[in-house]
């Protein structure tokens, strides 16, 4: 009998080898050109040809104004970027794996001179509680988004979703977890406007689907749309980004009525419990949906990978891809792996190459 882990799933006509990926992980690897270095690439190249069945690109930037939020970050809006990532693709298909392109807005994590035109834009003019780790300094205030800059937002993911399908990958990602800013519409921590895109959730998740409506159209039918959502940020890591079960369920509902392939869930831990409740993250979204859902954080062998795919359609590992370019066929053999640190995923931001 076939394993789970290993037997294939088909999602929108896309059929996957079997149910294990490549995390979408952020790199800052990027020169000048906005394309993310030689090695960086071929690691993408690399876990294809080791078997995974999904792989996820670094998250990229959607417009040269405001996306920004790190240096050395990739975008996908000129043929020079988009020819670059399409040899990646083509050859992580024919290593028999499907490629996903990962795009995000930073919005508020952001700060003075990242971003061309040196703006920080968000929701509403509230700056993460914590230092930006980047620089030491307190996160700057952002300006409240206007019409004009969330229309212009918008137009950033559209045409960078173009960029993403002319480079041939298979799917699309819209990036609305971490903190970032889908997320911080989403989110009432972040979220404080007093017109129709700020108190309830629906009116929160407002410009999300205005986002998604938008991309949709430029997403052709054989190619693959997700969401990616979590209840944490990257910045003030300990505050629950939606205060309830409940909440996080209406969202989730939200989500099921639009035109998408599937909900990526990132956790810290996989089996934690959410929201007080006895049940897992995963669990509780499954209630609220029929999508596939793709599911992250502290899967490392054969007994976590089997024992998260028991409430998902699709497991992603990140730093045990990262650092272990062998990762599923030893997982695959049962062997003993070890859990990593982030400490340990820091080769990820430095020179050295990648394993």
């Amino acid at each position: 009998m076939i394993n789970p882990l290993f037997s294939p799933i088909t999602i929108n006509n896309i059929t996957l080898k079997n149910r294990i990926g490549v995390a979408p992980m952020t790199r800052m690897s990027a020169g000048d050109n906005s394309i993310p270095r030689k090695d960086v690439l071929d690691f993408l190249v690399t876990r294809a040809e080791n078997n995974a069945g999904i792989v996820y690109n670094e998250a990229i930037v959607t417009d040269y104004e405001s996306a920004q939020g790190y240096p050395g970050q990739a975008r996908i809006l000129n043929q020079n970027q988009v020819d670059a990532w399409r040899v990646v693709t083509d050859k992580i298909r024919s290593r028999g794996a499907i490629s996903v392109c990962q795009i995000f807005h930073c919005g508020r994590m952001a700060y003075e001179g990242v971003n061309p035109a040196n703006r920080v834009i968000a929701p509403s003019p509230i700056a993460p509680s914590q230092d930006n780790p980047l620089t030491g300094s307190p996160y700057p205030l952002p300006e409240q988004m206007s019409r004009f800059d969330m229309d212009h937002v918008i137009e950033g993911f559209v045409e960078t979703a173009k960029g993403a399908m002319a480079a041939g990958f298979d799917g699309l990602e819209l990036h609305c977890a971490h903190g970032y800013l889908l997320n911080q519409f989403l989110s009432a921590y972040s979220n404080q406007r007093g017109d129709k895109y700020g108190g309830s959730m629906e009116n929160r998740y407002r410009f999300v689907h205005e986002v998604i409506d938008a991309v949709r159209m430029v997403i052709p039918g054989d190619r693959l749309l997700l969401v990616r959502v979590s209840n944490w940020g990257i910045a003030d890591m300990d505050v629950s980004l939606f205060e309830s079960k409940g909440e996080w369920q209406e969202m989730i509902h939200l989500f099921s009525q639009e035109p998408i392939n599937g909900i990526s869930l990132s956790t810290y831990d996989f089996s934690a419990k959410g929201f007080g409740t006895d049940q897992n993250m995963t669990q509780i979204t499954r209630e609220a949906t029929k999508l596939p859902l793709l599911i992250c954080g502290k899967i490392y062998d054969r007994k976590t990978a089997d024992k998260a795919l028991e409430d998902a359609d699709i497991v992603l590992a990140g730093k045990s891809m990262l650092l272990n370019p062998n990762w599923v066929s030893d997982v695959q053999a049962g062997k003993e792996l070890k859990l990593y640190g982030s400490d340990e995923a820091g080769i990820a931001y430095t020179d050295t190459p990648l394993p």
